[in-house]
């Protein structure tokens, strides 16, 4: 993944982004569940309006396994999961290259969002799900810095792909 001929930034720099970009993923989500567990009962839905109840609504939900229902009560697990990808996020994430600004981006919304899930599951022991649109699973703001860091690294790995393309294109 890394070119050792590639210049990294230096570690203070590297890690004063991942903060910059995963503490207020972590404070947001941390705070918003906070305020779902204190305003509403488990199993309860709020919504601004009943129009949009089939839509989109707040739903206090306690999720003991990971997204979408997969591994239902698997916390120790998902607990061990969630150690190693902070451990390795913090291990690598200097070491990456400074130009690749869309990896960093995506480990640093991914720290962020295991990280939130992570504190709960170490505290509660489940973590609080909260958003629910349309009739999908109930999910949390740690969830969504998951799936974008998921998206940034996959969109950071096609425009390298057409950048490669196009330089051997140009070089016919």
């Amino acid at each position: 993944m890394t070119d050792q001929s590639l210049p990294t930034t230096n570690r203070r720099d590297a890690y004063v982004f991942l903060l910059k970009v995963a503490a207020p993923v972590v404070l947001l989500d941390q705070a918003t569940k906070a305020l779902v567990r204190a305003t509403l009962e488990l199993e309860q839905t709020w919504t601004p309006f009943t129009w949009m109840e089939p839509y989109a609504r707040i739903v206090h939900w306690k999720n003991t396994g990971a997204s979408f229902g997969f591994l239902e009560d698997s916390n120790t697990l998902l607990i061990l999961v969630g150690l190693a990808a902070v451990g390795a996020i913090l291990y690598f994430f200097s070491r990456l290259p400074a130009h690749d600004w869309s990896l960093r981006l995506a480990l640093a919304l991914l720290m962020g969002g295991v990280s939130g899930n992570l504190i709960d599951r170490l505290l509660l022991g489940h973590v609080t799900d909260f958003l629910s649109i349309f009739s999908y699973n109930v999910f949390n703001l740690a969830d969504v810095s998951n799936w974008a860091g998921v998206l940034v690294l996959l969109l950071g790995i096609l425009a390298e792909e057409w950048r490669k393309l196009a330089s051997r294109n140009a070089a016919r």
